[in-house]
């Protein structure tokens, strides 16, 4: 039986920008990978369907269905977060089943 979970990552989880020169006259924005789109790439990888965006106090939420123990494995990933992140809690509340909800994105 489907099962969805909305969540809020707190700690360092959106990650900062950085400028690298390329030549003197050139400069790239350089960004480091995003939890939101780690987490996209998860739930993808699971067959997870919801949403995950940022929220302007550098949090992370979201909302997240599939079979109770994918969403279980998918949520493990969301607790551990991509390499560069530092996640220090995830708030998860037990939310509606939304019928017909196909794919995974990432809303800013």
């Amino acid at each position: 039986m489907a099962k969805r979970l909305s969540f809020r990552v707190h700690g360092n989880v959106q990650g900062k920008s950085r400028i690298s020169v390329l030549s003197p006259n050139q400069f790239k924005k350089k960004s480091n990978l995003q939890f939101r789109y780690y987490t996209r790439k998860k739930a993808t990888s699971y067959g997870v369907t919801g949403w995950v965006r940022n929220t302007p106090n550098n949090k992370v939420e979201g909302e997240a269905q599939a079979e109770d123990d994918v969403l279980h494995k998918f949520m493990k990933d969301v607790e551990s977060g991509p390499s560069h992140s530092t996640v220090d809690k995830v708030e998860k509340q037990e939310t509606d089943v939304v019928d017909g909800e196909t794919g995974f994105e990432v809303r800013r």
